[in-house]
């Protein structure tokens, strides 16, 4: 890589972190608290995104595992039934997916708790829910705009949420009284 490439680069790497940076700006301390709230009183957690939102539910499904909780994928052979006392926890960052409508009437219809992690809190899936988590980035929904950041698409709400969740799970050992290695312990050895 020249060195013209590296710095714009660098460039642009200040301006998505910038941009990231930003998202957090907005975030009150009630967003997390709530989040973490629900998790913690949930029995089972059963998890769910499509595309790229989905790879960051499945970031966060695990370290809910790693955490001693009793979460699973949506999806996987081994994903249990929810019911009265579990949470479907799923991410619709512009507002809906159809797949995800479906999830949260199924998880109703179970006496499932539901929440879900929005860029678009007046979608269809966030009106929906028990829980709404608004993280306010860019999403395929309005990447169109004339105020539209550097992150392509849905970039910027993917990358929060990857920062978001990971967050969370600190705040979540904290609350359990867990160590970063009761965390690790539960680290799979199957790699």
């Amino acid at each position: 890589m020249s060195d013209t490439n590296a710095g714009t680069v660098r460039v642009m790497a200040q301006e998505a972190l910038s941009e990231i940076a930003g998202v957090f700006s907005h975030l009150t301390d009630d967003v997390p608290e709530r989040m973490c709230a629900e998790i913690l009183k949930a029995s089972r957690i059963a998890c769910y995104g499509v595309g790229r939102e989905g790879l960051m539910i499945k970031a966060l499904c695990m370290r809910l595992m790693h955490l001693g909780l009793d979460a699973h994928v949506v999806g996987d052979m081994t994903a249990p039934p929810v019911g009265k006392g579990d949470l479907l926890l799923v991410s619709a960052g512009p507002g809906t997916f159809s797949t995800v409508l479906a999830l949260l009437g199924v998880a109703r219809a179970a006496e499932a708790r539901t929440m879900v992690i929005t860029a678009q809190p007046v979608g269809l899936a966030p009106r929906s829910a028990d829980v709404v988590i608004h993280l306010p980035a860019q999403t395929m929904a309005d990447d169109h705009a004339a105020s539209a950041g550097l992150l392509p698409m849905g970039s910027l709400y993917e990358a929060v949420q990857l920062i978001f969740f990971d967050l969370v799970s600190i705040l979540l050992r904290e609350k359990t009284g867990q160590s970063p290695n009761q965390m690790r312990s539960r680290h799979t050895n199957l790699e």
